[in-house]
């Protein structure tokens, strides 16, 4: 094969090579769950998926599994967007109206609940991947009827706290102070935490009782660490999330495709293949 032929197969070889790198989309990472007043998901997975204590955790289980629990980080839609509403009908706000954790969404008063007073509360979020956004905390209107499922129109337009998260957590969590209202009985605390740095949004219930003399417990992190490896979602962060040290905001591009990437390098190897090309010739010519 005549030199210049195989110079320009080299380089088309070379410029399909950079081309075709393989584009797959970043995956969407689990990023958190309210731990004080622990949500539901996060209270099932404290008693532990293979041998859940409370009915109702079992009862989860037989539905749909142990994944949901093994990903009690997760519950979220991708690109809410702020579109709470419009994607999440009444009675699919706990699961955030995805059907792999249908089953927090069962109106029954069996769910482990924490003990609550009204006045100040702390409230902590155990984040495995903190995010750029805010975290909005409302809770079911008096009269709230635990035995029905829950509505947007069941929760009080006023949220009891409103917090604005960052890229870093403090020992993997956000801790912030709300008020909680005069309520009595049984009630839900319901969290929406939508990112500014990606459509992306968390969703949680949390049951508390006004006056009670028990709390759920939340996970420990040794629980956490456990079932790690079972989880099907990333337990770090993705685009917009906590930048390494070296990085700065303005330096890094988070979920950057390869695609640039791609194109330069195939533009650099064709420029390459072509003054392969032009030498050869001249050195025939010569």
């Amino acid at each position: 094969m005549p030199s210049t032929r195989r110079a320009a197969t080299a380089a088309a070889a070379a410029l399909s090579a950079a081309v075709l790198v393989p584009l797959t989309p970043s995956t969407a990472g689990a990023h958190g769950a309210v731990f004080n007043p622990v949500s539901r998901v996060a209270a099932c997975y404290a008693e532990g998926p293979e041998n859940p204590k409370s009915q109702v955790c079992k009862d989860l289980v037989a539905d749909s599994g142990t994944q949901p629990l093994y990903d009690w980080n997760e519950v979220n839609i991708a690109n809410a967007d702020g579109q709470h509403q419009l994607l999440i009908p009444d009675g699919r706000l706990c699961s955030a109206n995805r059907e792999k954790y249908r089953a927090l969404d069962w109106a029954r008063t069996d769910w482990p609940a924490t003990a609550v007073t009204a006045g100040s509360f702390d409230f902590k979020v155990r984040v495995t991947a903190p995010h750029s956004g805010t975290m909005t905390v409302y809770v079911t209107k008096e009269g709230f009827d635990p035995t029905q499922p829950l509505k947007w129109s069941d929760l009080d337009a006023t949220p009891v706290a409103t917090y604005a998260t960052t890229r870093t957590a403090t020992d993997g969590f956000y801790a912030f102070t709300g008020n909680l209202p005069a309520r009595t009985g049984r009630h839900i605390v319901y969290k929406v935490w939508q990112r500014n740095d990606s459509p992306e949004a968390f969703y949680s219930c949390s049951d508390v009782t006004f006056g009670g003399t028990t709390a759920a417990s939340a996970p420990s992190e040794a629980k956490i660490a456990a079932g790690a490896d079972r989880s099907t979602v990333s337990h770090a962060g993705h685009g917009g999330d906590e930048l390494p040290p070296a990085l700065s905001a303005e330096a890094a591009t988070p979920d950057a495709s390869p695609l640039p990437l791609a194109l330069t390098a195939a533009g650099a190897l064709a420029a390459f293949g072509a003054g392969s090309v032009l030498l050869s010739r001249r050195r025939r010519a010569s």
